[in-house]
Protein backbone atom coordinates (compact mmCIF):
# COMPACT_ATOMS: atom_id res chain seq x y z
CA UNK A 1 0.00 0.00 0.00
CA UNK A 2 1.59 3.16 -0.89
CA UNK A 3 2.99 6.04 1.94
CA UNK A 4 0.70 8.90 1.90
CA UNK A 5 3.08 12.14 2.15
CA UNK A 6 2.78 14.58 4.93
CA UNK A 7 2.17 17.52 3.69
CA UNK A 8 1.97 21.15 5.28
CA UNK A 9 -1.99 20.44 4.46
CA UNK A 10 -1.48 17.28 6.47
CA UNK A 11 -0.09 19.40 9.32
CA UNK A 12 -2.73 22.26 8.78
CA UNK A 13 -5.62 19.56 8.99
CA UNK A 14 -4.19 17.36 12.32
CA UNK A 15 -4.20 20.74 13.83
CA UNK A 16 -8.09 21.11 13.44
CA UNK A 17 -8.66 17.78 14.22
CA UNK A 18 -6.84 17.71 17.30
CA UNK A 19 -4.48 15.20 16.63
CA UNK A 20 -0.78 15.94 18.09
CA UNK A 21 1.95 16.17 15.98
CA UNK A 22 4.93 14.19 16.55
CA UNK A 23 8.48 16.18 15.20
CA UNK A 24 12.24 15.19 15.44
CA UNK A 25 15.52 16.53 14.23
CA UNK A 26 17.71 13.79 11.99
CA UNK A 27 20.81 14.65 10.03
CA UNK A 28 22.05 11.80 8.15
CA UNK A 29 20.30 8.95 6.20
CA UNK A 30 19.83 5.89 8.87
CA UNK A 31 18.44 8.17 11.48
CA UNK A 32 15.93 9.80 9.05
CA UNK A 33 15.24 5.74 7.97
CA UNK A 34 14.31 5.04 11.88
CA UNK A 35 12.51 8.05 12.74
CA UNK A 36 10.59 8.06 9.16
CA UNK A 37 9.74 4.40 10.30
CA UNK A 38 8.51 4.81 13.24
CA UNK A 39 6.03 7.35 12.09
CA UNK A 40 7.30 10.75 13.04
CA UNK A 41 5.16 13.47 10.80
CA UNK A 42 7.71 15.96 10.35
CA UNK A 43 11.61 15.89 10.88
CA UNK A 44 13.73 18.98 10.97
CA UNK A 45 17.38 18.75 9.32
CA UNK A 46 18.03 21.22 12.62
CA UNK A 47 21.13 23.43 12.53
CA UNK A 48 21.56 22.09 15.91
CA UNK A 49 23.32 19.45 13.73
CA UNK A 50 26.70 21.91 14.54
CA UNK A 51 26.65 20.67 18.34
CA UNK A 52 25.24 16.82 17.90
CA UNK A 53 27.62 16.04 14.98
CA UNK A 54 30.06 18.69 14.01
CA UNK A 55 31.15 19.64 16.96
CA UNK A 56 30.78 23.06 17.09
CA UNK A 57 29.77 24.86 20.72
CA UNK A 58 26.97 26.75 19.16
CA UNK A 59 24.77 26.56 15.65
CA UNK A 60 26.32 29.83 14.95
CA UNK A 61 29.40 28.29 12.46
CA UNK A 62 26.98 26.18 10.79
CA UNK A 63 27.17 26.76 7.16
CA UNK A 64 24.50 26.31 4.17
CA UNK A 65 26.88 23.62 2.12
CA UNK A 66 26.82 21.45 5.27
CA UNK A 67 22.99 22.07 5.90
CA UNK A 68 22.81 20.97 2.07
CA UNK A 69 24.60 18.17 2.55
CA UNK A 70 22.67 16.84 5.57
CA UNK A 71 19.68 17.88 4.35
CA UNK A 72 19.95 15.79 1.15
CA UNK A 73 21.49 12.72 3.22
CA UNK A 74 18.33 12.77 5.18
CA UNK A 75 15.79 13.70 2.47
CA UNK A 76 17.26 10.26 0.40
CA UNK A 77 16.08 8.11 3.86
CA UNK A 78 12.65 10.02 3.98
CA UNK A 79 9.42 8.56 2.26
CA UNK A 80 6.40 9.94 4.64
CA UNK A 81 7.88 12.50 6.55
CA UNK A 82 7.06 16.92 6.39
CA UNK A 83 11.33 17.45 5.86
CA UNK A 84 12.03 20.58 7.27
CA UNK A 85 15.28 22.49 6.41
CA UNK A 86 17.13 24.67 9.13
CA UNK A 87 18.14 27.80 7.46
CA UNK A 88 21.82 28.81 8.81
CA UNK A 89 22.93 32.13 10.61
CA UNK A 90 23.52 34.53 7.70
CA UNK A 91 21.98 32.82 5.23
CA UNK A 92 18.97 34.83 5.27
CA UNK A 93 20.08 38.07 7.26
CA UNK A 94 21.52 40.32 4.83
CA UNK A 95 18.83 40.73 2.11
CA UNK A 96 15.58 39.24 0.80
CA UNK A 97 17.03 38.40 -2.63
CA UNK A 98 20.17 36.11 -1.04
CA UNK A 99 17.36 34.21 1.45
CA UNK A 100 15.56 33.45 -1.26
CA UNK A 101 18.11 32.13 -3.11
CA UNK A 102 19.49 30.00 -0.56
CA UNK A 103 15.66 28.77 -0.01
CA UNK A 104 15.54 27.54 -3.01
CA UNK A 105 18.39 25.48 -3.08
CA UNK A 106 17.33 24.33 0.00
CA UNK A 107 13.90 22.67 -2.04
CA UNK A 108 15.90 22.30 -5.89
CA UNK A 109 19.16 20.58 -4.82
CA UNK A 110 18.38 18.78 -1.26
CA UNK A 111 14.62 17.83 -1.19
CA UNK A 112 13.46 19.49 1.26
CA UNK A 113 9.55 20.65 1.70
CA UNK A 114 10.27 23.37 3.57
CA UNK A 115 12.75 25.67 5.05
CA UNK A 116 12.70 27.06 8.93
CA UNK A 117 13.82 30.39 9.49
CA UNK A 118 14.18 32.55 12.92
CA UNK A 119 12.75 35.38 14.10
CA UNK A 120 9.65 37.46 14.63
CA UNK A 121 7.82 40.34 13.16
CA UNK A 122 10.49 41.55 11.50
CA UNK A 123 10.94 38.03 9.56
CA UNK A 124 7.36 38.46 7.93
CA UNK A 125 8.47 40.37 4.91
CA UNK A 126 11.00 37.61 4.52
CA UNK A 127 8.26 35.14 4.61
CA UNK A 128 5.96 36.50 2.76
CA UNK A 129 8.27 36.72 -0.25
CA UNK A 130 9.83 32.84 0.04
CA UNK A 131 5.71 31.99 -0.11
CA UNK A 132 5.08 33.80 -2.92
CA UNK A 133 8.01 31.80 -4.48
CA UNK A 134 6.03 28.94 -3.45
CA UNK A 135 8.63 27.92 -1.16
CA UNK A 136 6.63 26.75 2.64
CA UNK A 137 7.81 28.41 5.57
CA UNK A 138 8.62 26.67 8.77
CA UNK A 139 8.69 30.00 11.43
CA UNK A 140 10.53 30.01 15.18
CA UNK A 141 9.81 32.77 17.67
CA UNK A 142 10.81 32.79 21.41
CA UNK A 143 14.24 31.25 22.47
CA UNK A 144 15.71 31.32 18.76
CA UNK A 145 19.35 29.76 19.09
CA UNK A 146 20.92 31.48 16.44
CA UNK A 147 19.92 34.77 17.95
CA UNK A 148 22.14 33.82 21.68
CA UNK A 149 24.55 36.76 21.65
CA UNK A 150 21.60 39.16 21.60
CA UNK A 151 19.75 37.14 24.22
CA UNK A 152 22.71 36.79 26.42
CA UNK A 153 22.64 33.19 26.43
CA UNK A 154 19.90 30.24 26.29
CA UNK A 155 16.91 31.66 28.65
CA UNK A 156 13.21 31.14 28.82
CA UNK A 157 11.88 33.95 26.43
CA UNK A 158 8.25 35.89 26.91
CA UNK A 159 8.27 36.27 31.01
CA UNK A 160 6.99 39.80 31.41
CA UNK A 161 3.15 41.33 29.70
CA UNK A 162 5.32 43.64 27.40
CA UNK A 163 7.54 40.33 25.92
CA UNK A 164 4.36 38.46 25.63
CA UNK A 165 2.79 40.82 23.61
CA UNK A 166 5.69 41.22 21.52
CA UNK A 167 5.44 37.37 21.02
CA UNK A 168 1.96 37.19 20.56
CA UNK A 169 1.95 40.04 17.71
CA UNK A 170 4.83 38.13 15.91
CA UNK A 171 3.06 34.76 15.90
CA UNK A 172 0.50 36.86 14.04
CA UNK A 173 2.18 38.20 11.47
CA UNK A 174 3.88 34.87 10.72
CA UNK A 175 0.98 33.80 10.45
CA UNK A 176 -0.26 36.40 8.04
CA UNK A 177 2.39 37.06 6.14
CA UNK A 178 1.66 32.97 5.12
CA UNK A 179 4.04 30.37 7.57
CA UNK A 180 2.72 27.00 7.55
CA UNK A 181 3.53 26.39 11.05
CA UNK A 182 5.43 28.35 14.03
CA UNK A 183 7.71 26.48 16.03
CA UNK A 184 7.55 28.07 19.85
CA UNK A 185 10.90 27.35 22.14
CA UNK A 186 11.70 28.04 25.35
CA UNK A 187 8.50 30.32 26.46
CA UNK A 188 6.04 29.40 29.50
CA UNK A 189 3.12 27.10 28.56
CA UNK A 190 0.67 29.43 29.34
CA UNK A 191 1.88 31.65 26.66
CA UNK A 192 2.41 28.77 24.09
CA UNK A 193 -0.98 27.45 25.03
CA UNK A 194 -2.66 31.61 24.18
CA UNK A 195 -0.61 31.68 21.18
CA UNK A 196 -1.62 28.43 20.03
CA UNK A 197 -5.23 28.88 20.53
CA UNK A 198 -5.21 32.24 18.74
CA UNK A 199 -3.47 30.42 15.50
CA UNK A 200 -5.10 29.07 12.35
CA UNK A 201 -1.60 27.14 11.65
CA UNK A 202 -0.21 24.68 13.78
CA UNK A 203 2.52 25.60 16.60
CA UNK A 204 5.45 22.98 17.28
CA UNK A 205 6.74 23.25 20.84
CA UNK A 206 10.03 22.76 22.40
CA UNK A 207 10.35 23.56 26.05
CA UNK A 208 6.96 25.54 25.58
CA UNK A 209 4.73 22.78 27.18
CA UNK A 210 1.96 20.17 26.57
CA UNK A 211 -0.63 22.50 24.93
CA UNK A 212 1.30 23.21 21.22
CA UNK A 213 -0.17 21.48 18.05
CA UNK A 214 2.85 19.24 18.52
CA UNK A 215 6.41 18.48 19.91
CA UNK A 216 9.79 18.49 18.60
CA UNK A 217 12.89 17.79 20.51
CA UNK A 218 16.94 16.94 18.93
CA UNK A 219 17.17 13.10 18.21
CA UNK A 220 20.32 13.11 20.18
CA UNK A 221 18.67 14.53 23.20
CA UNK A 222 16.69 11.56 23.46
CA UNK A 223 18.99 9.24 23.08
CA UNK A 224 21.67 10.62 25.29
CA UNK A 225 24.02 11.04 22.58
CA UNK A 226 24.37 15.05 23.60
CA UNK A 227 26.48 14.60 26.32
CA UNK A 228 25.88 17.45 28.29
CA UNK A 229 23.13 18.22 30.72
CA UNK A 230 20.17 18.01 29.11
CA UNK A 231 17.65 20.85 29.21
CA UNK A 232 14.53 21.01 31.38
CA UNK A 233 12.49 20.28 28.84
CA UNK A 234 14.16 17.31 27.29
CA UNK A 235 12.61 13.52 28.24
CA UNK A 236 15.31 10.49 27.69
CA UNK A 237 13.96 7.66 26.03
CA UNK A 238 16.76 5.53 25.87
CA UNK A 239 20.69 5.49 26.91
CA UNK A 240 22.58 4.78 23.76
CA UNK A 241 25.62 6.30 24.95
CA UNK A 242 25.44 3.60 27.59
CA UNK A 243 24.65 1.17 25.23
CA UNK A 244 27.40 2.38 22.74
CA UNK A 245 30.11 2.31 25.53
CA UNK A 246 29.52 -1.11 26.71
CA UNK A 247 29.76 -2.51 22.91
CA UNK A 248 33.05 -0.96 22.06
CA UNK A 249 34.65 -1.77 25.57
CA UNK A 250 33.71 -5.39 24.22
CA UNK A 251 34.85 -5.14 21.06
CA UNK A 252 38.53 -3.67 21.89
CA UNK A 253 38.21 -6.59 24.62
CA UNK A 254 37.50 -9.08 21.99
CA UNK A 255 40.65 -8.12 19.59
CA UNK A 256 42.94 -7.58 22.52
CA UNK A 257 42.76 -11.12 23.67
CA UNK A 258 42.66 -12.50 19.94
CA UNK A 259 38.68 -13.73 20.79
CA UNK A 260 37.79 -11.22 17.33
CA UNK A 261 36.94 -12.97 14.96
CA UNK A 262 36.28 -16.76 16.05
CA UNK A 263 36.96 -19.41 13.22
CA UNK A 264 33.05 -18.92 12.20
CA UNK A 265 33.87 -15.21 11.82
CA UNK A 266 36.55 -16.08 8.98
CA UNK A 267 36.16 -16.87 5.14
CA UNK A 268 38.40 -20.47 4.57
CA UNK A 269 39.33 -22.32 1.04
CA UNK A 270 37.58 -24.48 -0.39
CA UNK A 271 38.93 -28.21 0.57
CA UNK A 272 40.90 -28.85 -3.14
CA UNK A 273 42.09 -25.34 -2.95
CA UNK A 274 43.29 -25.78 0.07
CA UNK A 275 44.89 -29.29 -0.90
CA UNK A 276 46.42 -27.62 -3.93
CA UNK A 277 47.62 -24.84 -1.79
CA UNK A 278 49.26 -27.14 0.75
CA UNK A 279 51.06 -29.40 -2.14
CA UNK A 280 52.23 -26.15 -3.41
CA UNK A 281 53.61 -24.71 -0.31
CA UNK A 282 55.03 -28.39 0.26
CA UNK A 283 57.04 -27.63 -2.89
CA UNK A 284 57.96 -24.44 -2.72
CA UNK A 285 59.39 -25.01 0.74
CA UNK A 286 61.41 -28.47 -0.91
CA UNK A 287 63.19 -26.20 -3.27
CA UNK A 288 64.13 -23.07 -1.21
CA UNK A 289 66.02 -25.62 1.10
CA UNK A 290 67.71 -27.69 -1.90
CA UNK A 291 68.71 -23.47 -3.12
CA UNK A 292 70.30 -23.10 0.65
CA UNK A 293 71.84 -26.36 0.51
CA UNK A 294 73.41 -25.65 -2.97
CA UNK A 295 74.78 -22.36 -1.83
CA UNK A 296 76.50 -23.84 1.00
CA UNK A 297 77.92 -26.31 -0.68
CA UNK A 298 79.73 -23.69 -3.27
CA UNK A 299 80.67 -21.94 0.31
Amino acid sequence: MPVRPVTAQTLLEMKHAGLAITALTAYDYPTARLVDQAGIDLILIGDSVGMTVLGYESTLPVTMEEMLHHTRAVARGVKRAFLVADMPFGSYHSSCDEALRNATRFIKESGAHAVKIEGGERRAGLVRRMTDAEISVVAHVGLTPQSIHRMSGYHVQARSVEAIESLYADAAALQDAGAVAIVLEGIPREVAAEVTSRCTIPTIGIGAGPDCDGQILVFHDLFNLTFSSPAKFVRRYADAAGFFANALDQYRSDVSTHTFPSDAESYHLSREVAAQLETHNDQTETLSQSSLVAVAGKA
